[in-house]
Order: C-alpha cells, then structure tokens, then sequence
C-alpha cells in the first residue's frame, strides 16, 4: 500500500467514527433535555415517537458502517461479521444491515485469482483442474472461494487470498488499535485495548493457509477421535463434519467439497427442517471439546464459518480454522475452573480461577465479579428479545458501578475512568470472544441455549482429568524437590502406593532435633493448636493471665445470650485455661461469637495482628499460616472434599467411653456437608479462632518445633530445595491500584503500605522497620533461628503447654489435654506414660500437627481430602517407626483417640 492509499483509509476510518460518535451524543443530550421538560411536566414527546429516534438513528448509522466496511474491505469486514452475531446485545437495525457481511462481498477480478493460483501451486489451471467455476461461492474479507473439479474427479473448494490483503489487514490492525484508544479516553468505560491486543497477535496468522490447513487437520482429528470416559474426559465424539485437507500453500488452500446450507439461509433450513436447536447445541459441544478437552479452538465461529450438511441428520459443518488459538492445560484447567465456579456461586474458586488466568484486579469485589464472570455462562436470548437483554445488561453495569463507587469511594467522574481490572490474559479474551460469537449464532437463529447444561460436561472433564493423571498414573504427582533423609524417601513410597483413591492433597514435614528431615507435598481445624499458642503468647508478654476471668478481658462474653454459654460461664467464674484445657465445654462453641475478637479487649491489637507478631513473622513463615485469609490468597488454597468411602465405615465402628455413640450416626451427614461450608469465600475469610486455620504442613511443623523447644525458633528452614522457599509468599497480598499523581503526604515513610483495612488484615510492611512488639520478628526475620518466640520461654513455657508443674492445678486431672494442646500417651492404654512430653492437636478430617519434646521430633500432616485420619495415621506411623520413636497413641493402631477428633477415629488395620 502507497501512502496516499495508507492515509486515505485512516482518515476515513476516524471521520466516520467521528461522526456517528456525534450522531449519538446529540441524541442523547435531546433526550436529556427531553427527560428534564417530563420532569417539568411539559408534555414533548411520547416513548413510541422515542424509540422511532433511536431507530432511525441506528439505521443511518448502521448503513454508514456498512458501506464503510464494503469500501475498505478487510479487517473492517470481519469486524463487521462479528457485530452482525451479536443479536443479543446490539439493536436490531445493526444486526439487519450488518448481516449483510455474512453473504458475499463484490469477487475479485478472475485474472487476479488465476494468477495467485498458478504462482502458488506452480502449474497452469488446466492442469489443476478437470473444471474450476469461475463465480465464487463466497467472497469474505481475505479470501474467495470458487468450487472446481481436480484432474482426478474429486470434487473441491479452492480458497484463493486476495492480492495484497496483508498489507491492508496490518494497516487496519493499526487503524483499529488507534480508534479502540480513542474510544478508551472519550468513553473510560468502553476500553476494549486488551481485546485489540490480542487479536492484532492473532489475526496475521489468518494470512498463512499452511497454518489453516494444519489447524484443520488437527481439530478434525481431535473431534472425531473416541475418548476415555475413565480418565476424566468425556465419553463420545462430537457429531460434526469438517472438510479434508487436498493441498496448500501460503494462499491457496484446496479443501473437500461439502455439500451444505448457510445459516442465514432460513428458508433453506426450514425447507430441509433442520433442528436449529440441535444444530446450535452441537456447534456449542463442539466448541466446548475444543476448548476444554483439546486446548485448541476455532476464535472465529461467525455464521458464516459454518454449514448445515443437507442429508439427515443435517450435522454441522465447521469451516475457516485460520484464527485457532492453542492454550495451555494449565489455562483450560483454569478457564474450567472459571465456568464451573460460576456454575455453583463458588467465589473461592472463581477468585482462584482469575489468578491462575492472570486476571488481576484492582479491587476486591468477589460478588461483582462473580455476577460479571456469570455473563458470559447465562443462558442466551433471541434476537426478539434483544432489547430488553440490553436493558438488562445495562442495569446490571450501573449496579456494579455504583458498588465499586462506593466501595472506592470515588465519584461518579472518578469511577468512569477507574478501570477494576488490572491485567486480563489474551488467551481468556478469544474465548471469550468465542463465547459471544456463540451467544450470537444462537440468538440469529432465534433458539435458546443453556451454557452451563452443555459445556459443563466438558470442563468437568478437564479437572478430573486433570485428577485421573495424579498419582496412579505418574509418579511426578509428588513435587520433584530433593529427598531430606531415608525415611522421606520411604514416605513418599507410602503416598505413591496409598494414589489418587485416598489422598487429593497431602503435605508432610517432620523437624527431628530442630533441623527438616522431611518436607514433601502432593486445612482443616488444626486451628486451635495455633490458637493456644497465641494465648501463651499473650500471657508471656503480661497482657493476659491464666487464672484471669473470660469476661473481664471479653466484655461481651459475659453478656452473650445463648443459653449454653450462659450456664457454663457460672456467674462469670469461667477462666482462660478452662478454656485451654478444653473444661468449658466451649471449645466448639465460641465459633460463633469469637467474631467479637476478644484478644483485640486483651492486648489491643487485632487476631490478624496477634498471630503475625507471635507466630508468623518470628518462625518466618509469612504467607502460610492463616487463621481467616486475607484478600489475594484464594489462588493457592486447595478445597476441601470429603473421602465418602471412610466414612461409610463409622456404622461399623464403636464410641470410645468419652465419645457418646448417638453423635458418630450424625457425623457422616455432618461431615458431608462441612467443605460445602468451608470452601465458601465468607467462611474462608471469617475469623473464627477454633476452626478456620488455613496452614501448610511446614509452617505448621515449625510452629510445632519451637513449641517443642520451649519457643526457641529453630533454624533456618532447609527444606532440601522445596519452592518457594519458606517465607518466601507475600502474607498480605496488595490489589494493584491505578497510576495516582496525588502528591505524597508529609511524614510517611517511603516504605509504608497502607494500614489495617475494614477487613481487619494488616498490610505486611515492605521494609523491616520497628514497631511495637517486633523484637522476635527482627530475629527471625533474619533468617538466623536461635531467638525466642517468647520472653520467658524453655522448660516452664512446656509445663504450661502439658499443664503439668505449676500449671497441673489448671487442668482436669484425668483430662487428655494441657493448656491448648492434647497430650499424647504412647501406645494403647499406657496409663504410665499419659504425661509424656507429646503435644499437639488435630483436627476434622485427618490433618494435624504434633511435637514430641523428648524424642526432638516435630511433625505436620495437612490434607484436603477429609477423612477417619487413615491416610494421617499410617504416615505418622511411618514416620515414627523408621525414626524409632514412639507412636503417640492417637495414631496407634489400637490408640485411644481424644474427644476433639471424632472424624480421626479408625477401624483396626
């Protein structure tokens, strides 16, 4: 293209969208005025003479888009086929002129087209050739199509590419790059540069017909190839046809002719009584295996991309694989992540989703972003119906600005051009598109489909595929980090004989003598464990005092309603190591009103606060150690499931003598219901000191270290090589935020974040400046070990963990617990050595945390796949015997198990 060519287009481009820009908005300021005259209640105007506006303006505007289009020819024609599909969203004058694109545009000259052949293929066309009909059946915006005859009697489509196409098509990236831009800036809300992004990366690919002809061999073969119903994917073929392959070159594809009907062609579908149902629900399959199953999709399925085969049961046929987008498995995992979460109201695992995608945000705003994800999944309009899916869609925009508004705190000129979204992947955005693009086809022909019927199959398929691929079938489930010692070699023997049938999620690590001996990977309510530490930490430091009353330190405790509390506070007399001890009776039952945050009345500072001071930033395991998460967090938490199998087995099993026999027939219903509960976002980020830690094994393993060494913090993790290094995750993620020219405020610190939000989570700082309390936190901020988590720490801080010494008056005498911790016998029944220096606690489930003092061990088992602690047990048994330490009688075969751990209890082996 010569420059006087180059610049006439552009100028004609950015005139046009000029004018009908204005064209719009002189409308809407008549309308305005119109609105302010009602107001005034003079009478101007009614609404049938106002949607006769708005139409005509539409049809003049639409028509001076069209003709545009026609003019320029390439990229604006394939823009104009897709504006044409969305019968859903844009009004009906557009869809009725633009449809126009779906047919044919004016052909090229026949010496043009014969001259690309005869270079391409490198002979005359009568050696080509048997017949070659010289109209087009088509003619689209970088190709024409003309049917022939080879010399050997097959009957073929050859696509010929227009003569200096691509030359235009880069031109018109460029032109449409700069008006998506200047939309950007007049209308903030309008900003399509993600999309433009990646389709100029896509769309130059479309130039190349050896690269069409590979794509359409490749998903030919990948949709008509039976699959395994066993490993997750689904259990039949699509049923649609695509041509074969005859020949190509860069612009000349020769393809299979096939015989069929244009979608727009209604009198044609209706005369062969075509399903349109059925049709468009099996192109939505078809997409639905390209995308979740393959990884590897068609990004451009407009009506004109497809036919209906005539002969029943008129299949579809899927044409033009230029623009086909290959995707990652861990990008479809996520993208079915995506949909399935939208199909439950799962906001954890839509938040997970984007993060796995790399959609950022700026904002956290889990319910807007559900409602926005969920658009595009919903079940999709006729076209007669289009007008009022607009007026629904608009509503639902002015909801969500006015929640970010208020949750920004900005106004309204503020807010249009504040954009929520931070980063959005190219990848998420032709599916995107694709969806649309199906969303229209479907309302063009007037039927309705239900996304989340169809396409779920297929991307359940892809993450229990996904699953089925786990340890069974490949011994590189377990992350491929460096074996610690012999036993960790064995253990991971262990898990890969136990497979995918007993463990989802499993992480291990073992210190022995204050140094990691074990550390692999493959949580629930281990909480209070870390809770009781807090506590002792509270009283090291003079905020709190064992024998001090719950209701003097809790204000509210002693006020609560509830009848239960109300009789076991008896007149107020309750103390902290009754709760402790776990004689209150409350241990469960604070999970409700601890949300008033009681050791905020201790010590002034917040729960979140708390635990970062006493246990986090000391033992240098930030971003791994949670009680509530914070915002940013979901991506790496696994959800919770239940092993139905085990459970199953409590009918078989007998109460132990503190356990009453009529609670183990409600806890299968109980437990089957508990990660429904605990995988919802509200819980995941509640509060709740008894039940909601979130943890992995190793930070949980050196919590129990230091606690087995009186609060020594111990060395350095050394974890042979394990990523991220520990410590290593930022423990209170920050949403990026907008390019601000606000001058800086005086006095602040250049490495200041911002403080405690309106959630309670304290932003962690970027430098190691002091504040109150954060001596520990210096020591082991360091890396070095060898500090203390506690000021008067060693042989007494032990006692008042066993509750033994001083502390034996704080406990029951015949209780299985100290102060917050369960004490461990060893083997069964062994009433001499119930007070052996074995602590820990466990949890619903299966996961659990231990230390035992006299043996230098410490230990962590955290799991996602609740169950009666088989898969815990034989771990730690494992463990325990290749080190020759004893089993601490909860994982014993034969074991007494502690009243907290109902759901640890096991059938003899």
């Amino acid at each position: 293209m010569g420059w006087g060519n180059t610049l006439t287009r552009r100028l004609k481009v950015f005139s046009m969208a000029l004018f009908i820009y204005f064209d719009y908005k002189k409308q809407i300021n008549i309308f305005l005025r119109y609105k302010q005259a009602v107001q005034k209640r003079v009478k101007w105007v009614g609404a049938s003479k106002k949607d006769a506006i708005w139409t005509k303006t539409h049809e003049r505007n639409a028509r001076r888009v069209l003709n545009l289009m026609i003019e320029l020819e390439g990229l604006w024609v394939k823009m104009g086929q897709y504006l044409s599909t969305r019968a859903d969203v844009l009004p009906e004058p557009y869809i009725n002129v633009l449809k126009q694109l779906q047919d044919s545009l004016p052909p090229r000259p026949l010496e043009e087209v014969r001259g690309t052949i005869e270079k391409e293929l490198g002979k005359p066309m009568n050696d080509l050739f048997a017949n070659f009909v010289l109209d087009p059946l088509a003619t689209a915006s970088i190709a024409q199509v003309h049917r022939a005859t080879l010399v050997d009697g097959r009957e073929v489509v050859v696509k010929i590419q227009h003569d200096g196409i691509k030359d235009i098509i880069l031109e018109d990236l460029k032109n449409a790059k700069s008006l998506v831009e200047w939309i950007a800036w007049a209308e903030p809300q309008y900003n399509f540069n993600p999309m433009i992004d990646e389709w100029c990366k896509e769309a130059p690919k479309e130039l190349d017909f050896n690269h069409e002809a590979e794509n359409t061999k490749a998903v030919s073969s990948n949709l008509s190839r039976k699959t395994n119903c066993e490993s997750g994917a689904v259990s039949s073929a699509v049923d649609v046809l695509i041509p074969e392959v005859i020949q190509s070159t860069d612009k000349v594809l020769i393809l299979q002719y096939m015989d069929g009907i244009r979608l727009n062609d209604n009198d044609s579908l209706e005369a062969y009584g075509v399903d349109k149902q059925r049709l468009v629900e099996e192109i939505t399959r078809a997409y639905a295996h390209q995308i979740y199953v393959d990884g590897f999709f068609n990004g451009d399925p407009h009506p004109g991309n497809f036919l209906v085969s005539k002969e029943p049961p008129h299949k579809p046929i899927l044409l033009d694989f230029g623009l086909t987008k290959r995707i990652s498995q861990s990008m479809r995992q996520a993208l079915a992540k995506m949909f399935l979460s939208c199909a439950e109201g799962d906001h954890v695992a839509l938040l997970s989703a984007f993060a796995e995608m790399g959609l950022k945000l700026r904002v956290d705003m889990p319910e807007q972003a559900m409602e926005i994800a969920t658009v595009f999944f919903r079940q999709s309009t006729t076209a007669n119906e289009a007008k009022e899916n607009i007026k629904t869609l608009n509503d639902q925009r002015e909801r969500n600005v006015k929640a970010l508004q208020e949750k920004m705190k900005m106004n309204k000129k503020e807010v249009q051009r504040f954009n929520p979204v931070d980063a959005f992947p190219g990848d998420a955005i032709i599916f995107m598109r694709v969806l649309n693009l199906l969303r229209g086809l479907s309302a063009s022909l007037n039927v309705r489909i239900v996304y989340l019927d169809i396409m779920r199959p297929f991307a359940e398929s892809t993450l229990l595929g996904s699953m089925a691929r786990g340890p069974t079938a490949n011994s590189q489930w377990i992350y491929d980090s460096p074996v610690n010692s012999e036993v960790e070699s064995k253990l991971r023997n262990l898990l890969l004989e136990l497979g995918s049938n007993k463990i989802l999620g499993i992480q291990v690590c073992a210190y022995k003598d204050g140094k990691v001996i074990i550390d692999t990977a493959a949580v629930f309510s281990v909480t209070k464990g870390i809770t009781a530490g807090m506590v002792h930490w509270l009283v090291d430091k003079g905020k709190l005092k064992y024998e001090e009353t719950v209701a003097n330190i809790w204000p509210k405790f002693g006020t609560n309603k509830k009848e239960l509390i109300k009789t076991l506070i008896c007149n107020f007399l309750l103390k902290v190591h009754h709760l402790l001890n776990h004689t209150s009776g409350l241990h469960n039952a604070l999970g409700d009103v601890m949300k008033s945050d009681p050791l905020l009345h201790a010590s002034g500072k917040k729960l979140q606060e708390v635990l970062e001071e006493a246990i986090v930033h000391p033992l240098h395991i930030e971003g791994e150690l949670y009680i509530g998460i914070p915002p940013g967090v979901e991506s790496r938490l696994a959800a919770l499931t239940v092993d139905m199998e085990e459970l199953e087995k409590l009918s078989g099993l007998r109460a132990g003598s503190d356990v009453p026999q009529e609670l183990l027939s409600n806890v299968a219903q109980m437990a089957t219901g508990l990660p429904v509960l605990f995988n919802t976002l509200n819980i995941r980020r509640a509060i709740l000191p008894a039940a909601n830690g979130h943890c992995s094994a190793r930070a949980l393993a050196r919590y129990y270290a230091a606690l087995g060494a009186g609060g020594t913090i111990p060395p350095p993790h050394s974890g042979g090589g394990s990523e991220p290094p520990l410590g290593s995750h930022v423990h209170t993620p920050k949403f990026p935020t907008m390019p601000s020219k606000k001058k800086k405020k005086k006095g602040g610190s250049k490495n200041d974040v911002s403080v405690a939000d309106k959630d309670g989570y304290t932003q962690l700082r970027t430098s190691d400046g002091s504040d109150e309390g954060s001596t520990a936190s210096a020591v082991a901020g360091n890396g070095s070990g060898g500090g203390s988590m506690f000021v008067d720490g060693g042989a007494k801080m032990l006692d008042a963990f066993m509750g033994v010494g001083d502390f034996s008056g704080m406990i029951h005498p015949n209780g299985k617990f100290g102060l917050g911790f369960r004490r461990y016998g060893y083997g069964a029944g062994a009433g001499e050595k119930a007070t052996a220096a074995t602590f820990g606690h466990s949890g619903m489930g299966g996961s659990t945390g231990f230390c035992d003092v006299e043996h230098g061990l410490a230990m962590a088992v955290t799991v996602n796949k609740m169950s009666l602690g088989g898969v815990t047990r034989r771990v730690v048994r494992l463990v325990c015997e290749e080190l020759g330490v004893p089993v601490p009688d909860e994982f014993s075969v034969a074991g007494d198990k502690g009243p907290d751990m109902v759901l640890n209890l096991a059938p003899p082996e």
